[in-house]
């Protein structure tokens, strides 16, 4: 992947499932590439962190804060809070279920980097106030999704799924439906 341009935003990761680093071991470093493309057009500097964890800790949250007992592929969490003079914004915290994200990769044909790169953009933008519950919304996001990941060298995610299509999956095929919240 391509490095977007440079940022005056924070970004921080933590890996907490090993199943990332055994599977991506530059996962944090296209966590960062990807967080800072979705984040390279907001002029006030931003702080988001990002953790890499397991389904159970993806279900727990999920349980808490959504009211959903089950794991899902990202869950974004805005802050709302003002920045101090001088200092970046914090944006929010986004945490991304390793195992449903590696099964869903699988499912739809695609990398997990490129799905981890997929998810921490749409992620993001849900911090931004971009959302997918209505079709005029969810058109925008996915076209504004589309341009990031484009940015990153990556294939349209919500191109034709290859395994509908009778093929084998195209290399580095990147089909998604709508992602986690």
């Amino acid at each position: 992947m391509e490095e977007p341009p440079s940022s005056r935003h924070e970004l921080a990761v933590l890996i907490e499932d090993a199943g990332w680093q055994e599977a991506l071991p530059d996962a944090e470093a296209l966590v960062l590439r990807a967080g800072r493309a979705a984040l390279a057009d907001q002029g006030a500097p931003l702080e988001l962190s990002v953790l890499l964890t397991g389904d159970e800790a993806v279900r727990a949250l999920n349980a808490r804060y959504r009211g959903q007992d089950k794991p899902t592929n990202v869950l974004s969490f805005p802050a709302d809070l003002a920045a101090l003079p001088g200092e970046a914004r914090l944006l929010g915290d986004l945490a991304l279920a390793f195992q449903t994200c590696r099964r869903e990769a699988g499912e739809q044909g695609k990398t997990l980097a490129a799905h981890l790169a997929h998810l921490v953009v749409h992620g993001t933008l849900h911090l931004l106030g971009h959302d997918h519950e209505a079709e005029p919304e969810a058109e925008a996001m996915e076209a504004r999704e589309r341009v990031l990941l484009a940015t990153l060298g990556l294939p349209d995610p919500y191109g034709p799924d290859p395994l509908e299509e009778g093929g084998a999956p195209a290399a580095g095929a990147t089909t998604a439906g709508r992602g986690g919240r």
